[in-house]
């Protein structure tokens, strides 16, 4: 089977630059199908998939947004029919890479289609922000951008190299087979800080003994968004959330947070899954001069020169208990709360400048008094980081898969 480079582009006013990423495709022996999203004017040669059928797809119509004067309407079109088009190749077994080039308006439509589609397919963005901080355009999928140094703009001896290496590295990764062990092992993720390295370590190990790979996530926002979309896309078994950490940066606005949904996508999968609190005693922010004046009289503690923790509170500790209850509430599946009682991380221990049992209390009285009844929620006379609790959390979660 010849398989197919989907290449995505403005071809009313990127014409000639997609003609020539398609000749270089289909030179690698692959086969490439176009699909334009311009709006402007008519395209540079034929696509297989037109412009009118993107916006129609989008819930527009192209002739109106042709005359219309609202760039931000026509670009939110062309953004939602552009992604529908390529999330309906791929499902259709048409799209085996894809490829799209373009400055920040279409690096944001043609982004926006690439993260429909799952982890491993290839993609590859020509980018005018190639460089920089692309962040807000990958999202939580494997997107590889090349910086365009020139704007996509014709042919000089800069821009055309860059395009040449874009349809080879496609091309490539189209072409290469994936070696596969003999064996697929279910997968099991796994959330993690420097505070709860110790536990979660423990934990993997007896997870891997017992014949399941374990992916472990840093719990910094961008690895807890990252989980949860893989589990999304059905890739994941189990989930062993013992780092919810994120909670306490949604709470108090910290540079980490993973988004009000966090926890939700296991929940919603119906996977089994243990929650714990781990690290919810701190918030994170950048360097210390970044603090918010109301936040300069807290328990601060400079975790390194470039990240500032904060000792959460009573009543953000009864917010983060209620999402974690919530979550349990919400799950499709078997799902177990772990609570330790002597602390939720390394710096949460007695002695320790974030030991504060009345917070951690104020979280687990109010995940046991809005859970459903039938949740376990199981209370150990432990740290989190102690041997026999990162045992029972691996071993609930066993026994759930067990089932």
């Amino acid at each position: 089977m010849v398989k197919t480079v989907v290449i995505i582009g403005t071809l009313d006013t990127k014409g000639q630059e997609f003609a020539f990423i398609k000749k270089l495709v289909e030179k690698e022996g692959l086969k490439a199908l176009v699909v334009d999203f311009g709006v402007m004017g008519k395209p540079a040669f034929k696509p297989d998939v037109t412009g009118a059928e993107v916006a129609e797809a989008g819930g527009g119509n192209l002739e109106i947004l042709r005359k219309g004067e609202q760039k931000d309407e026509a670009m939110r079109v062309m953004q939602a029919g552009l992604a529908a088009v390529v999330r309906a190749l791929y499902d259709k077994g048409k799209l085996h890479g894809i490829i799209g080039m373009g400055g920040t308006g279409g690096t944001s439509i043609a982004t926006a289609a690439m993260r429909t589609l799952p982890v491993g397919v290839p993609k590859v963005m020509v980018s005018t922000v190639g460089g920089g901080d692309v962040s807000v355009y990958a999202g939580t999928k494997d997107i590889t951008f090349i910086p365009s140094i020139v704007d996509v703009a014709g042919f000089n001896r800069i821009s055309r190299t860059i395009y040449a290496n874009a349809a080879g590295a496609v091309a490539g990764m189209v072409k290469t087979k994936v070696p596969k062990p003999r064996t697929e092992k279910p997968l099991v993720t796994a959330s993690m800080f420097g505070n709860t390295t110790t536990c979660v370590d423990k934990a993997r190990g007896i997870l891997e003994e017992k014949g399941y790979e374990v992916l472990v996530f840093h719990a910094t926002g961008t690895g807890g968004r990252t989980m949860e979309s893989l589990i999304a896309d059905g890739y994941i078994t189990a989930s062993l959330d013992i780092t919810t950490t994120e909670l306490a940066d949604e709470v108090c606005g910290g540079v980490f947070s993973a988004g009000p949904d966090r926890m939700m996508a296991a929940a919603r999968a119906g996977i089994p899954t243990v929650l714990v609190p781990g690290c919810v005693d701190m918030c994170n922010f950048w360097g210390i001069e970044t603090i918010a004046e109301k936040y300069k009289s807290r328990n601060l503690y400079q975790w390194n020169p470039n990240v500032t923790l904060m000792r959460t509170n009573v009543e953000e500790n009864r917010i983060m208990g209620q999402m974690i209850a919530n979550a349990a509430n919400e799950s499709k599946g078997p799902v177990a709360i772990l609570l330790p009682l002597k602390g939720v991380s390394m710096l949460d221990s007695p002695g320790g400048i974030y030991w504060d049992p009345q917070a951690d209390r104020a979280c687990y009285d109010t995940i046991k008094a809005n859970v459903k009844k039938g949740i376990r929620v199981i209370e150990m006379d432990n740290n989190i980081n102690d041997p026999v609790f990162a045992k029972a959390a691996a071993e609930t979660l066993l026994k759930m898969m067990a089932k």
